[in-house]
């Protein structure tokens, strides 16, 4: 019976890459049982096929290499069970983590197809849940770049920036509202989400009714699409009822192409007795 095995005879019986087994020799993890002074091969023994194998269930469960080294440095049934449970725990996060990620992918891509494919430029009646955001109050002018007033939003709610992709909302307040004067925001805010794990100061945008419209173009195009909904506010007996909801959701966060831009408009309103 054979004894001996070269590293490449090694790696096709365990399939396995030679440089993986260079790797674990170079770090104490798995050295072989013999290498040539003449020739420096490596020679591997029918006694490493069990640690070898060990080492592959492991590295299957995503363990460390590091921890790996550490249950033979003191191996025992018990250690074998702690890294397992360990192991499981940190399984168990990724898991959280991964789900978590769904949920953020799917949210992301239904409003996106909702944009691509929504008619533009048609009013809609909606009823809203009332919805949670970070808020920041503050006059913007509607030329103004609002990259500084997001930074500013984030720096004082403690927001990661990653949470803001396709979540940016501005408001134009009631009063300039129905002066028909559209050339300055209110406020600036991010909607959050229960994926957020957010834990700062919360406002809440209001539920109930709401007229939506969808338009190609950017908050600088907004106005005559805001004349749309007041035209068919005051042709359905509706009356402005709070602060306007403007969001981008196509802009330049997802494409070069202006003219892919879709922004939608909301205000709430109540129906006159």
């Amino acid at each position: 019976m054979k004894e001996l095995f070269t590293i490449g005879e090694m790696g096709e019986l365990f399939q396995i890459n030679i440089r993986t087994l260079r790797y674990y020799d170079e770090i104490g993890l798995l050295k072989p049982e013999m290498t040539s002074r003449q020739t420096g091969y490596r020679y591997y023994s029918t006694k490493q096929f069990e640690r070898l194998n060990a080492i592959k269930y492991l590295r299957t469960l995503d363990m460390p290499l590091e921890k790996i080294k550490q249950f033979f440095e003191n191996k025992d049934a018990r250690t074998m069970k702690k890294i397992l449970e360990e192991q499981l725990d940190e399984t168990r996060r990724q898991l959280q983590k991964l789900q978590t990620m769904e949920r953020k992918l799917n949210i992301r891509l239904s409003q996106l197809n909702q944009a691509l494919n929504a008619p533009l430029g048609q009013v809609r009646e909606m009823k809203m849940d009332e919805r949670p955001v970070a808020y920041l109050r503050k006059t913007i002018s509607q030329g103004e770049d609002l990259e500084y007033p997001i930074r500013e939003l984030e720096r004082m709610n403690h927001l990661q920036p990653v949470m803001f992709l396709g979540k940016v909302g501005v408001s134009i307040g009631i009063e300039d509202l129905a002066a028909r004067e559209y050339g300055r925001f209110s406020g600036i805010f991010v909607f959050l989400e229960q994926e957020d794990d957010y834990q700062g100061e919360q406002r809440v945008l209001g539920g109930g009714d709401y007229l939506s419209l969808l338009y190609s173009g950017t908050h600088q195009d907004s106005a005559r699409y805001y004349d749309s909904l007041f035209d068919y506010m005051r042709s359905h007996n509706y009356s402005l009822a709070g602060d306007s909801v403007e969001i981008t959701w196509i802009d330049a966060g997802f494409t070069d192409d202006v003219s892919q831009y879709v922004t939608e408009l909301q205000i709430p309103v109540k129906k006159n007795k």
